[in-house]
């Protein structure tokens, strides 16, 4: 399926492993022109050749280096047409247990550096009357994770966020979505799931009985930012192995 985005400039956000890599390389894949970050300049290099990407060094856990990242790239590849928000979530504990300066840095990683990245590319994409935003967040913001007080927080921030922009830009030509992954065979999934009897737990939760593969959740991220998806907008789909349970 040829998803019409041949050549089109394209940034993926945490790029060098896990949900983010196997976007950068779906989207490679369709043809378009594709950057990747990661805060670590030999892992970013080598993921970027072995795709075939471009690649900037950012820490997204600095909401000024998210929106850098964006700038970074418009200022080599002289605009950009779609953006895949991501980045590093953070770490497990439960209510009781978190501190009041945990939920700051949560917010800034995984709320504000999602502000920062859309802030830094939606103006161009309204200028220019086209562009895909698609953020990728957890499945925690519908049906919140136990042990997850810091991810469910910040990220159901960001869902009102894209939400919010969403119908501010549709009319310009810009679509925002979200995708909200279940549990998928990731570093991030492996570490908070250490523990095998904690992992089966979960796994019992999924009807499809088994982790989603990152290529599943990149195969979706890659439609919506094609040219056919151009009438989704404002959307945050669960991709999850019908883990979700509720009607809407």
């Amino acid at each position: 399926m040829d998803l019409g985005i041949r050549g089109r400039r394209a940034a993926v956000a945490a790029g060098t492993a896990g949900l983010g890599r196997a976007c950068a390389a779906a989207l490679v894949a369709e043809g378009a022109d594709v950057t990747i970050c990661g805060s670590d300049a030999g892992r970013a290099e080598a993921a970027a050749a072995e795709l075939g990407a471009d690649w900037v060094v950012a820490d997204l856990r600095d909401p000024e280096a998210a929106a850098g990242f964006v700038g970074e790239v418009e200022a080599r590849h002289g605009g950009l047409d779609v953006l895949v928000v991501n980045g590093p979530g953070p770490g497990p504990g439960r209510v009781a247990d978190t501190a009041l300066a945990d939920y700051q840095a949560a917010l800034d990683r995984s709320l504000l550096a999602v502000v920062g990245m859309c802030l830094a590319a939606v103006p161009g994409m309204r200028a220019r009357g086209w562009g895909r935003v698609v953020a990728i967040t957890s499945l925690g913001v519908r049906q919140p994770y136990p042990n997850l007080a810091l991810s469910n927080t910040a990220r159901a921030g960001a869902t009102g966020f894209l939400r919010t922009l969403a119908r501010e830009v549709a009319g310009d030509g810009v679509t925002v979505n979200s995708v909200l992954p279940g549990l998928h065979d990731t570093d991030r999934v492996r570490s908070v799931y250490a523990d095998p009897d904690a992992r089966a737990a979960a796994l019992a939760g999924v009807p499809a009985g088994r982790l989603g593969d990152p290529a599943e959740c990149a195969a979706l991220v890659a439609f919506l930012c094609g040219q056919g998806a151009g009438f989704v907008t404002g959307a945050a789909i669960p991709v999850d192995g019908g883990a979700y349970q509720a009607l809407l």
